[in-house]
């Protein structure tokens, strides 16, 4: 595609979103907030159903054109009316957007580089891309066929219109990070306090610390969904006294957060029994029509995770997935573990539960003893009853649970050998310390809001505090936490830079600079068998990190890797390829090469030529 092709490609995508804003708070009401996240949770959800149905590209392309006709309705409209003049844009909001900016930028300019971006979530997307369809059972590129699409179809819909590079897939997922972040400011509802969005804002950026093993410059989702749970909190709480909105502006939410991944289910649960507590909290007269709403509202949430499993239950019998248990490979419950396994397990998970070198356990420390301090203040000098002891309460017994879940995971799910090292708790439980601590932040901002001795509108606003001392308090407060959320996004934004000006450093750059980025169309695989050699430091090869690098890179499901050669066995091993790959050499490597095969044997694509005589390899210039 020529240039002038993607930026209008790109702008027809921008008016199509704007549309679907346009028409959601045209129709619905929708704070504004909420608007940006309601549009893109539901558009992945539509083009996920679509992707089920087997119409993935019309159905994308449908959506993509509904929304820019309500675009220009919804413009001429306001033209018509002359109601354009009403559009204005508060300085949170002028702020907010220049913030994001700088962030989708740098996503923008940086590539993949996390293991599990090519061993699922990156060639899961380059595949739908090529294809324009879901992976179905015969998908070789695919190892783990059971994990849900939901962000998946929203990065398709993107990258389909905008441009399929690595950029455009992580600036897609920032849309999404960036919505729910958005969102989370619905839950003020003073607009004039400033102080609010300050502390909410340093709040929301103190997540990030828990983040860094994930970071957002990767596709992974393990950040989304605490945030995504985190929103449904926000929205629910709005709209506690109007029931029924709450539970049509959810469904597409917690919808998407179930297909999201498979422990989705686990937050959207948490959110639901948030929605379950405030529907039994206000016993109206409309009671048990707010019931009826909230379990319609629930049911309709679950349909795309339903779907999924009648999806995977009919084209994917007899297809083994990660984490998935059957009767027959079960000894028993433990999931074919001994007893003294199961006890290695579960001492190694407690020790890293309690370990308070660790940061999520720091995290959790930091922000209880945060929670304690706060509720005793607010009580004992500002006579003010918090809710946040409360939500403390109600947070803790869900970190609890979940922990719960973590080990139960290990024990009766998860492959032996990822158990006893306890593979990949760290981003599980930052996971939840990310919803814990915003649950908090989010709670608190409320209680603080509260407490303001004057509501918006009582008074006018330069009398609008109780006297001069805390009005020097307040804006002694505003520095505070806006140096706060500026100094912690700065750091995240450092730290982004640093891994995008490191990229030539690591092993993707590396298999990049050998094999490029292949593009297919029409479904076409590279069914050739590669064998890649580079060293095996951090066990980049013996952890199939370069294996998976390769596959992606090249399109190939025929990928291997190997560290050493062997000289009595270089010739049967390489007879067994087409094509072998070297990304890293060294001097065993060259000598080896020019001796048997009169080539350098430095970084590049060789062909291996079979012939009934000798075998032979050229480098592919």
């Amino acid at each position: 595609m020529s240039v002038m092709v993607h930026m209008l490609m790109a702008a027809a995508l921008l008016c199509s979103l704007s549309g679907y804003m346009m028409f959601t708070r045209e129709i619905l009401g929708l704070l504004a907030e909420f608007t940006p996240i309601f549009v893109c949770s539901a558009i992945a959800c539509i083009v996920y159903f679509c992707g089920l149905a087997g119409f993935l590209l019309p159905g994308s392309a449908a959506v993509l054109a509904a929304g820019i006709i309500l675009f220009f309705f919804f413009l001429l409209k306001k033209i018509r009316n002359q109601s354009y003049g009403n559009f204005h844009i508060s300085p949170f909001q002028a702020g907010f957007a220049v913030g994001s900016l700088f962030f989708f930028q740098l996503l923008f300019a940086s590539r993949l580089v996390h293991y599990d971006n090519f061993s699922h979530w990156a060639i899961v997307v380059k595949q739908m891309l090529n294809t324009n369809a879901f992976p179905d059972a015969a998908s070789a590129l695919i190892d783990f066929k059971n994990y849900p699409l939901g962000s998946s179809s929203f990065l398709y819909f993107i990258c389909r219109f905008a441009g399929n590079s690595q950029g455009i897939m992580l600036a897609a997922q920032g849309a999404l990070i960036f919505s729910c972040f958005y969102a989370m400011f619905g839950v003020i509802r003073e607009k004039k306090r400033f102080l609010l969005f300050a502390f909410l804002a340093a709040g929301c950026s103190l997540l990030s610390i828990f983040n860094i093993t994930i970071r957002i410059t990767n596709l992974l989702v393990d950040f989304l969904l605490p945030i995504y749970t985190l929103v449904l909190f926000v929205m629910i709480y709005r709209y506690q006294r109007v029931i029924k909105k709450a539970c049509i502006c959810i469904i597409p939410v917690a919808g998407l957060i179930m297909i999201i991944k498979n422990t989705g289910t686990i937050f959207a649960g948490i959110g639901f029994l948030y929605l379950i507590y405030v529907w039994l909290k206000n016993k109206d007269k409309s009671f048990w029509k707010n019931g009826l709403a909230v379990l319609l509202s629930v049911g309709a949430a679950f349909i795309p995770y339903l779907l999924w499993n009648i999806h995977m239950a009919v084209n994917f019998q007899g297809v083994e997935n990660k984490f998935e248990v059957f009767a027959n490979n079960l000894h028993g419950i433990t999931g074919g573990k001994s007893p003294e396994e199961i006890r290695q397990i579960a001492d190694l998970f407690v020790k890293s539960v309690f370990d308070i070198t660790s940061r999520p356990a720091m995290g959790i420390l930091g922000v209880d003893a945060a929670a304690i301090l706060a509720s005793v203040f607010a009580s004992a000098l500002l006579n003010k009853s918090w809710n946040l002891w409360k939500a403390l309460i109600a947070l803790n017994m869900v970190l609890i649970g979940y922990y719960l879940g973590i080990l139960a995971l290990y024990v009766f799910s998860m492959p032996l050998d990822e158990s006893l090292r306890l593979a990949g708790f760290e981003r599980y439980a930052s996971s939840i310390v990310v919803l814990f601590s915003g649950g908090l932040v989010l709670c608190a901002t409320v209680d603080l809001e509260n407490s303001f001795y004057y509501k918006s509108g009582e008074m006018p606003d330069y009398r609008a505090f109780k006297t001069v001392e805390s009005k020097d308090r307040y804006q002694k407060g505003i520095i505070f936490f806006m140096a706060l959320a500026i100094t912690l996004l700065m750091s995240e934004y450092n730290g982004m830079q640093t891994i995008r000006r490191s990229y030539k450093m690591t092993l993707p750059y590396k298999v990049y600079q050998v094999t490029g980025d292949r593009w297919f169309s029409g479904g076409k695989v590279d069914e050739n068998r590669y064998l890649f050699y580079a060293s095996d430091v951090d066990s980049q090869v013996t952890d199939y990190y370069l294996q998976y690098i390769g596959r992606y890179m090249l399109y190939a499901p025929n990928v291997d890797g190997i560290c050493a050669f062997y000289e009595d066995n270089l010739i049967h091993l390489l007879s067994s390829y087409d094509f072998l790959v070297i990304v890293e050499s060294d001097g065993d490597a060259k000598h080896l090469m020019q001796k048997y095969f009169g080539v350098s044997g430095k970084e590049g694509i060789y062909r291996i030529i079979h012939s009934n005589e000798r075998l032979a390899i050229e480098l592919v210039e």
